[in-house]
């Protein structure tokens, strides 16, 4: 670190403090005098690691401890001037009619040619044409999904203003955008992506649309080669010895959000991948990790989750909760532990202390029985509303030739916002911390025996109304509202379907995405057809919402 890099760092962190920090103040407190606008440009530099925001005045100021608020109001459009960004990058590419003509039909062919692929389940090659395809067809909803994910965490004030995140495969941008969309403007991010393709072309264009305080690094490597030693700050330490560095490899540092977004498929190892991305977790951070609807990439993203589910990451003692869980679990000093359903009430590895370090699953899925995990096809996916169509999307659709026989009007529009997500702590924190007794309620994994009975069940909503979506898998056919619901004991795919609709059982239409519901005296049957389980709520069953 320069000296002069040093004394501005200094200043800065005394100041920050005291008032608003002043870059023509500061310039006179530093041997030779520096010029204003170069203090400025080394505070800029310095402000993730020294938690500093620039203000409209260019003074700075330390970032809020108060977490952010969620998202209240759904995900309308693509704000203007990313939309504006990326028609500027095509114009740039492929002339002002981009759209039209020779180079509409690149993309438009490009565009078919990588929704094949993907059907087929065969790898893309991600070349400039294809980066602008994919930012045309894709950013758009997942630009959307990721805020609605991130509703998970920011209503029980997990997310705060003050991020360290690493993007992982982060494409063309849509994860990111959204992220820098969803955060306020007091909010300071410090934002590293790993993008090896052409796509990081398009995210660095589009980047440079977003705030001051947004300092973003693109890493164009795979991730597998990514070495997370190359965001490690300098020292910068002070005279006493304590240090600010940022150290993701470090037990008691690393990213705030690690993000996943449906690049996991794409991987040929993606639970090993996501391993190492947790050991780069800070201890209070969180792996949300995204996928496509679809069953194939939907139900691996399940797969991931309950490989990594419980796996140790780091041991109590590496993360400085030794002690503290030994006080919570009621243990002597000499680590004696009391009987399983002592007298707090919790049975060995049920407290918070006691799970740091390992993999939980903080959502939308849910494990509300002590020690039961799901071994179910896993397919589940969220449905918000569909977004305003984009211009970009509009133009190539609508400039389609009129001879072209496979176009169907709408081909090139992508608006619809539907994605698996999965939501990954060291805690121990789940969004859900609920632990059921058989004494009360019927687990699933014993639903067999209860079949032609009704029964009180609680458990998750994981899905919108599987009867009127023709891609999901199950006999639409039925006008009966269906939906996937889970308690996270299954082996076998469990079913809410609404017979008769009453006030006592509105909650389950009303219910959102991950939310837990109680049902009493719910139908249990067998399905032939679906080999599943049919959980009818009728007249007689009441259904509330738990949280």
């Amino acid at each position: 670190m320069s000296d002069q890099r040093d004394a501005v760092r200094s200043n800065a962190k005394y100041l920050r403090n005291v008032r608003p920090v002043d870059p023509e103040e500061i310039c006179e407190y530093i041997e030779g005098n520096p010029h204003p606008a170069v203090v400025r440009q080394l505070l800029r530099e310095e402000a993730a690691s020294l938690g500093l925001l620039e203000q409209d005045d260019e003074t700075f100021v330390p970032v809020d401890d108060e977490p952010v608020e969620p998202n209240r109001g759904p995900v309308e459009r693509v704000p203007e001037t990313y939309e504006r960004r990326l028609e500027d990058l095509l114009v740039e590419r492929y002339g002002v009619n981009w759209h039209e003509d020779a180079t509409g039909d690149l993309l438009r062919s490009t565009i078919r040619r990588f929704k094949a692929s993907y059907l087929e389940r065969d790898p893309v090659e991600y070349d400039e044409d294809v980066a602008a395809g994919y930012a045309i067809y894709h950013l758009p909803g997942y630009y959307a999904a990721v805020q609605y994910a991130l509703d998970d965490l920011a209503e029980r004030g997990l997310l705060g203003r003050r991020l360290r995140v690493l993007d992982i495969g982060a494409g063309v941008g849509g994860p990111a955008l959204g992220l820098c969309s969803y955060l306020p403007d007091d909010a300071l991010l410090e934002y590293h992506a790993v993008e090896p393709s052409a796509a990081a072309d398009v995210l660095e264009s589009l980047l440079e649309e977003t705030g001051r305080n947004v300092h973003a690094t693109i890493h164009r490597s795979t991730i597998e080669s990514f070495d997370p030693t190359d965001v490690v700050g300098e020292d910068g330490g002070d005279e006493g010895g304590n240090s600010d560095r940022f150290d993701p490899t470090a037990p008691d540092d690393g990213f705030d959000l690690i993000l996943a977004a449906n690049v996991l498929s794409e991987l040929e190892d993606p639970t090993a991948v996501a391993r190492d991305a947790l050991e780069w977790l800070a201890p209070d951070g969180t792996l949300l990790a995204m996928a496509p609807a679809d069953k194939n990439t939907s139900t691996q993203l399940r797969a991931v989750e309950r490989d990594l589910e419980d796996d140790r990451v780091w041991s109590p003692a590496q993360l400085g909760a030794a002690e503290d869980g030994a006080r919570e679990r009621g243990e002597s000093d000499d680590g004696d532990r009391p009987e399983a359903g002592g007298t707090d009430g919790r049975r060995d590895g049920d407290g918070d202390a006691d799970r740091r370090g390992l993999v939980t699953v903080y959502g939308p899925t849910v494990r509300l029985w002590p020690g039961e995990r799901p071994t179910d096809r896993g397919w589940s996916f969220d449905a918000r509303p569909d977004l305003e169509v984009p211009s970009f999307q509009r133009k190539l659709d609508e400039a389609t030739p009129g001879d072209d026989e496979e176009h169907a009007p709408g081909e090139f529009v992508n608006v619809d916002v539907q994605f698996s997500s999965s939501l990954l702590r060291l805690d121990g924190t789940r969004r859900i911390d609920v632990a059921l007794e058989t004494s009360d309620w019927a687990k699933m994994a014993e639903m067999e025996r209860h079949v032609t009975n009704r029964i009180d069940i609680a458990a998750a909503k994981l899905s919108r109304s599987l009867s009127e979506d023709e891609n999901s898998g199950y006999d639409a056919s039925s006008t009966n509202p269906l939906f996937k619901i889970s308690d996270g004991s299954e082996s076998t795919d469990h079913y809410a379907v609404l017979t008769s609709e009453t006030s006592l059982n509105r909650p389950l239409l009303e219910a959102e995405y991950g939310e837990v519901c109680t049902f009493e005296q719910v139908l249990a049957l067998w399905n032939d057809d679906e080999e599943a389980y049919n959980l009818v709520v009728d007249e007689q069953t009441i259904v509330d919402r738990i949280g």
